[in-house]
């Protein structure tokens, strides 16, 4: 689970997933399909079978020696306890009335993915350089946060793509403006395909690594302060001895499905991974 970012940690803590407070919806509502981060296949809407009844996963502590280690690297920003709460009122999807399960599964992601924008929308506004668009920051994660108070109903018919869109061009900016100051190449790797790619050593201070693929990379030593790395795909990228000191909109997921070891820096806004080795 995501731990406090920063030094706006009140403000963040409703973005950490809280399974005590949720009825395992991740479980339920999320397909996964047979590899090599799930053990088997599972529809959307159907309950996983490690569920428990009260909720809970009944092999949390040997995921990943099952075969689940994606649900170690996964976090949904706080989205479970808040349509369970919030939305539903704290009714849980096996005792509801009829269609409570399936309207439940279908607000879920929604939520999960506006909860995900409210992530980066804080951490933006804790970055000094982006301080030219601060104020169109908060008006966004002031709609985004109310979006997500809507009801079942709303959240449902919610065209939550387009609001994406919306946030993504603030982001963007943020991006534009925090990489400026930062002294180096600054390259741009926006979506690149970086699949087992060798970056040993690579100079990215300040680089747009924005939804690109560093599956299995190498990058071991690289300097990676700086960077940009909304929704870059990290699962087993080698990250040992790396310097990520200051990148940014790097979520607790993407770390926990990289690889690294006690040198590797990383900014306030994550925590080392339990799996990694510690620091020296």
């Amino acid at each position: 689970m995501l731990d406090a970012m920063g030094d706006r940690t009140d403000e963040r803590a409703d973005l950490r997933g809280d399974c005590s407070r949720c009825f395992g919806l991740c479980c339920v509502a999320l397909p996964f399909a047979a590899s090599a981060d799930f053990a088997f296949d599972k529809d959307a809407g159907t309950p996983c079978p490690n569920l428990a009844e009260d909720h809970r996963c009944g092999i949390h502590a040997r995921l990943r020696q099952r075969g689940f280690t994606g649900c170690t690297v996964y976090d949904c920003f706080g989205a479970g306890q808040k349509v369970s709460q919030i939305t539903f009122g704290g009714r849980d999807w096996r005792t509801g009335p009829p269609g409570h399960a399936r309207r439940m599964v279908e607000v879920f992601p929604v939520v999960r993915q506006l909860q995900e924008l409210l992530a980066y929308l804080t951490e933006a506004l804790t970055l000094p350089a982006a301080g030219p668009v601060h104020g169109d920051l908060r008006r966004a994660l002031e709609r985004t946060e109310a979006l997500t108070l809507g009801s079942a109903e709303d959240l449902a018919a919610l065209d939550v793509g387009a609001h994406r869109q919306e946030v993504n061009v603030l982001l963007l900016r943020t991006s534009e403006l925090v990489r400026t100051g930062v002294p180096g190449r600054r390259a741009k790797r926006r979506g690149a395909d970086l699949i087992g790619a060798r970056l040993k050593g690579a100079d990215l201070r300040g680089a747009d690594l924005r939804g690109a693929y560093l599956i299995a990379a190498d990058l071991t030593g690289a300097d990676l302060r700086g960077a940009d790395l909304i929704g870059a795909d990290l699962r087993d990228t080698d990250l040992t001895d790396a310097d990520l000191t200051g990148a940014f909109f790097l979520t607790q997921p993407q770390l926990n499905a990289a690889r690294g070891s006690g040198g590797t820096r990383l900014p306030d806004s994550v925590t080392r991974p339990a799996h990694w080795a510690p620091r020296p």
